[in-house]
């Protein structure tokens, strides 16, 4: 059997371990913000959404992945109780003003009801705004969570991949730049 001094010092051995692991990581210079995408310049996955409809009166039209081909889009995942979401909606806003570039939404794990009411209050951005009620469609996508935002090139390739609220920054130096180097 050990000794019970030991025993004492076993916490501070973890605490060493995993003060050195954190310090390694920190120190790589690695962005943890920066969550890699395995679809980054592969074709968008297939698929269709239905259009956003409350009470059988359609307020979106849907789309499919056919709908990126020939065209910039911007793909947002959204949801009326995200508070992230709400935060970034000025930048989605902006993005649906530049010119050359089509948003649309996918609006994720939402009553319809309740989705409707946000993009009324808050303003509806989008050109077309799917449907994914039950997040069978998040997986394709390789969703984390919401909002994420995808830049899909004109054939169809995802090129950019954003994990978290678009802020000012995100929007300036990250999107902007992306949205310019497709158009030429």
């Amino acid at each position: 059997m050990g000794s019970p001094r030991l025993l004492y010092l076993a916490p501070l051995a973890v605490f060493a371990i995993v003060a050195a692991a954190a310090a390694y990581y920190l120190s790589s210079g690695r962005d943890p913000r920066l969550l890699p995408s395995a679809l980054i310049d592969k074709p968008a996955p297939e698929f269709t959404a239905q259009g956003l409809s409350v009470a059988g009166k359609p307020l979106a039209r849907g789309f499919s992945s056919a709908f990126f081909e020939n065209r910039i889009t911007v793909l947002n995942f959204f949801a009326s109780w995200c508070a992230p979401c709400l935060v970034e909606h000025p930048q989605i806003t902006a993005l649906s003003k530049v010119r050359g570039v089509t948003l649309v939404g996918i609006n994720y794990k939402n009553k319809p009801d309740e989705a409707a009411a946000w993009l009324a209050r808050h303003g509806n951005p989008y050109a077309r705004i799917g449907v994914d009620p039950t997040g069978d469609l998040a997986p394709e996508f390789g969703l984390y969570g919401v909002p994420e935002t995808f830049l899909i090139g004109p054939r169809g390739r995802i090129r950019l991949k954003h994990v978290g609220p678009i802020t000012v920054p995100v929007l300036k130096d990250k999107f902007l730049p992306a949205i310019q180097a497709l158009k030429q």
